[in-house]
Order: structure tokens, then C-alpha cells, then sequence
């Protein structure tokens, strides 16, 4: 048994290093085990996509081998952004799809999204699938593999929801060298908007920079592109493109919660009083923009799996996270789609007066600081995280649906557990830039308290 296979099973999904936790081997029992969960469940046929990592392909023989030895048929939809794996689920006779990507993470990583129905697991039954692969007990049978292409569907699909403006937009797509650009040019150009293609072919290596649109450095080559070809904006995507990023022509970068504003604000135009999700982390500009325009603000726990429930619980319109995953349930499916994220954008700036640049100038202003990962043991981060909880809430409301946000007259602060590793995940918010470094000061300081054992002091 792979010594690391306990460490491949993480809270969304599966995934580690190549060649040290991940090799072929391996991905053909992962198969097997898929499989069985599939069956035991009663799912015979699943859809199976690839992103552009050097290692997906090698993965995805093995992958299917070890599926069909259990009697499931599968559907190869060759290699895609991640969202259209989704899109499979909604569009082919599957029961299910696994998408062998790394996502964003190093080039060395590969992982697997398992959906079952119209959804992907996660908790509970991705350990469910660990103990399959442990005991080996696989169910048997024969099935057999077929390729559909399922690209052209879901540029039809999409185009027919589009509806252009009569203002003409030049966007930037830098699709960072993964696989978004390979749908996301076509169907831009299709719904007649001026495409300028950035690093849009599919390169394992990632040579240009890496495929994350949170890291504001990976933004810089977009950003350029922008100003010297005069552009409205540009859109970025990580490597599988169920993140999207986005850039002003001034150069301003967009935020998860700043675009979820927007396009909060768009949607209430057609749909008052709809209900919209956001995680723990985004800003208090969003949730009040948001009841100011009539409509009805959810603040949720971080992670998109429990996102896309509670969007399912209450009939959200849409969800977003501020690492750009946007779940549009209005007009769409519900699932994080950044390529369609980006088509609604553009939707939004062709009918619109004013550009993206005036849009976002009548957003609030407010100083904030990225996320901030600070190490802490894995066996000591929720007890420090209810201390700080504990503390706090004699002074302050304190918010605790994931970890603690703490309300202060003049911004908030959170401090959270990470879900992924031995950290604790901060963020400080403020009107002004020296409310942000006073709320971080004093939340810091309880965190020293607590680490120093001094919290009875």
C-alpha cells in the first residue's frame, strides 16, 4: 500500500505529488475504488475529463482501466476545464464523473474531483472510497470506454444564454497556459466580443507563470496586456478554470467579493429580494451592498462543497468565494463555472453605460489585507481558534459559523482553522488603513496570548 495514501484524501477531493504519493499504480486502484463507491450506489456510467498537467494523461489510462474492471462504463470527454466535467453531469446519460486535475496547485501535484449525480463528494464519503482502497474489496465486472465530445455542446449551451450588449468589448483572456482558453476564446468570439488570447495553449510546464488568479503576481503579464492593447478587461483562469480572476483597463484587479457584487447587482436588476452566499472571508462591503440593492445576504462556511449545499438548501441566485469560484444558480446549474463567469461579465460590460472602471468606482472603499496563513499544529488550531472565540465575545459579536469573525466598530477580523493544513487562516478588514492595523494588532496579541499558555493572565 502507498505509504501516503492516508495524505491523498483531503477534505474536497484527492490529490498529492507526483511520482511521490500519485503514480499509476495507484491511480488504476483509485479506479477500482471509485468504481465500487459508484456501484454501491447504483451508478453504472460516469464521464471522465483531464486537464493539462504532463501527468493527466498517463492518469486517465489508469483511471479508466480500474473503472471499467468494475462494471462501469465511461464516458471520455478528453481533456477540459473542470467545468465542463460538471456540465457532462447535467447534459450526458451519466451517473457520475471524476476530473483527474491539479487544479491550481504546483505542476508536480494531480488530484481527482469524484461527483456522484449532479454533485462532487466530500467528508465522509471521500473517506468511504480510502477504506474501499484499503481493503481492496472491489466489485467486479466489465465495462467499456467511449469518447464524446462534450466542448461543442456547451459553447451552443452557453452562447444561447449570452445575450451581448450593443457596446463593443475587448477583453484579455490569460488562460495561464491550463485549459480554460481552449473553450473560453471560442465561445467569447462566438458571442462576438474582441478576443486577445494569452498563453491559451495547454502546457503541463505552466512556462509563462503559474495558473493561479488569486496571486496578484500572476496577474502582472494580464495586467500589461490590457493597457497596451487598450483593452475593457481582461479574465484570467487557474489551471482547470473553476476560478476566474479579473483585471480593470486601469489595472485594478477584481476580487471574488467585488465581482460577486457586481454581479449581485446585475441579477436584482431582474430579481429582487434573490438570496446570494459568500464565505466567512469576504467583505463587509458585500453583504451590505447586497441588502442595499434588496437583496438577501448568506454568509457561509469556506469550501465549496458546503457552499454549493447551502445555495442548494436556500435557492441561492448565486455564491462566490474570494478565490474567484463563482456557483451561478441564476440562469445556470449552480456549480462553479469560471469560463461562464467571465461570459456573464462581458454580458454585463456590452449593456452597460459606463465601463468596468466606473462600475467599480462606486463600490465602497475599503482597506483590506490578503489571506494570512500563519503555521499552527494541526492538534492545537481549533482549540486556539475558540479561545481567541472565547475571548472576544466579551467585548465584540463574534460570528462563528467557521472559525471567528470578529465585528468591530470600524471592520472585522477572522481567524479560522484551515481546513487543508496546519494553519490558521487570517484576514483583517477596516474603513481605513490604520483600522486595519489596530484590529490585527489586537487579534494577534490574544493569539500570542493563547500560544504562550498564558490565557489566563
Amino acid at each position: 500500500m502507498n505509504p501516503d495514501v492516508d495524505h491523498i484524501f483531503r477534505q474536497y477531493d484527492i490529490r498529492g505529488v507526483v511520482g511521490r504519493q500519485l503514480n499509476s499504480d495507484l491511480v488504476y486502484r483509485l479506479g477500482k475504488s471509485f468504481g465500487t463507491y459508484y456501484r454501491h450506489h447504483g451508478a453504472r456510467t460516469v464521464s471522465v475529463g483531464r486537464d493539462a498537467r504532463l501527468s493527466s494523461p498517463e492518469f486517465r489510462n489508469a483511471l479508466v482501466a480500474g473503472l471499467t474492471e468494475t462494471g462501469c462504463d465511461v464516458l471520455d470527454l478528453g481533456m477540459i476545464p473542470t467545468p465542463l466535467l460538471y456540465f457532462s453531469l447535467f447534459r450526458l446519460p451519466v451517473d457520475g464523473g471524476v476530473m483527474i486535475t491539479g487544479s491550481h496547485n504546483p505542476k508536480d501535484n494531480n488530484g481527482f474531483k469524484v461527483c456522484l449525480g449532479k454533485t462532487t463528494i466530500f467528508g465522509d464519503e471521500i473517506q468511504k472510497i480510502k477504506s474501499i482502497l484499503k481493503s481492496e474489496d472491489y466489485v467486479t465486472g466489465s465495462g467499456k470506454a467511449s469518447e464524446v465530445n462534450i466542448v461543442d455542446d456547451y459553447i451552443e449551451y452557453v452562447a444561447s444564454d449570452i445575450s451581448k450588449g450593443k457596446r463593443n468589448v475587448r477583453v484579455v483572456v490569460d488562460a495561464g497556459n491550463g485549459v480554460g482558453g481552449v473553450v473560453a476564446v471560442p465561445l467569447y468570439r462566438r458571442l462576438g466580443f474582441e478576443v486577445v488570447d494569452l498563453f491559451c495553449t495547454p502546457d503541463g510546464n505552466f512556462p509563462n507563470h503559474h495558473p493561479d488568479p488569486t496571486i496578484p503576481e500572476t496577474l502582472e503579464t494580464l495586467t500589461r496586456a490590457v493597457k497596451s492593447v487598450g483593452a475593457d478587461l481582461g479574465i484570467a483562469f487557474d489551471g482547470d478554470a473553476d476560478r476566474i480572476g479579473c483585471v480593470a483597463a486601469d489595472g485594478t484587479v477584481l476580487w471574488g467579493d467585488q465581482m460577486m457584487i457586481l454581479f449581485a447587482r446585475d441579477i436584482l436588476k431582474r430579481t429582487p429580494g434573490a438570496k446570494f452566499v459568500a464565505e466567512v472571508k469576504c467583505s463587509n462591503a458585500l453583504f451590505d451592498d447586497i441588502k442595499q440593492h434588496g437583496g438577501v445576504p448568506i454568509m457561509w462556511k469556506v469550501g465549496h462543497s458546503l457552499i454549493k449545499a447551502k445555495m442548494k438548501e436556500i435557492g441561492a441566485a448565486l455564491a462566490g468565494e474570494m478565490s474567484g469560484h463563482m456557483f451561478f444558480a441564476d440562469r445556470y446549474f449552480g456549480y462553479d463555472d469560471a469560463i461562464y463567469a467571465g461570459a456573464r461579465l462581458l454580458e454585463m460590460v456590452s449593456n452597460s453605460e459606463v465601463n468596468l472602471d466606473q462600475m467599480l468606482a462606486s463600490l465602497p472603499k475599503m482597506y483590506n489585507t490578503p489571506e494570512i496563513r500563519v503555521d499552527y499544529p494541526d492538534a492545537l488550531k481549533f482549540a486556539a481558534v475558540e479561545r481567541v472565540k472565547d475571548a472576544f465575545r466579551e467585548r465584540y459579536e463574534v460570528i462563528d459559523i467557521d472559525g471567528a469573525r470578529i465585528s468591530f466598530p470600524d471592520g472585522w477580523a477572522l481567524v479560522r482553522a484551515s481546513n487543508t493544513q496546519p494553519a490558521l487562516v487570517m484576514r483583517f478588514e477596516g474603513e481605513t488603513e490604520e483600522a486595519v492595523r489596530r484590529i490585527r494588532a489586537e487579534v494577534e496579541r490574544e493569539l500570542d496570548r493563547v500560544k504562550s499558555g498564558g490565557w489566563h493572565s
